[in-house]
């Protein structure tokens, strides 16, 4: 009987070194173009007097950080009761968005990432 054998030495990146290579970092660029997506895609939703409300999105947002705030101090009375307005403006107006843009959203982060993007 005759048997060999044989070693390999395999080297991977570690887990950080992986999300960096795919943009998924925390703040990286697949969060920050969800960020931005996400702001323009609400845009037509949120209510709009003055355009305060709706500027208030990118200018009190981190873009990156995962969260998207309206900081004006009657936004979240008009994110739960406004009655609606011209065209898609109204409440909850994430979430309408959302409804309509989740697949735009998850190709964004699938053009930067490479992978498959399922966003919940």
């Amino acid at each position: 009987m005759f048997k060999f054998g044989m070693n390999a030495k395999v080297s991977i990146d570690s887990h950080g070194e992986m999300l960096e290579k795919r943009g998924l970092e925390e703040g990286g660029p697949a969060q920050q173009a969800l960020d931005s997506e996400v702001l323009h895609h609400c845009e037509p939703y949120v209510p709009m007097l003055s355009g305060v409300l709706r500027d208030s999105g990118p200018l009190s947002t981190e873009i990156g950080s995962g969260l998207v705030e309206y900081n004006t101090p009657y936004a979240r009375k008009q994110y739960y009761e406004n009655n609606g307005g011209e065209g898609l403006a109204g409440r909850l107006w994430f979430e309408r968005a959302k409804a309509d843009h989740l697949g735009d959203w998850a190709e964004v982060v699938e053009e930067i990432s490479g992978g498959t993007v399922k966003l919940l």
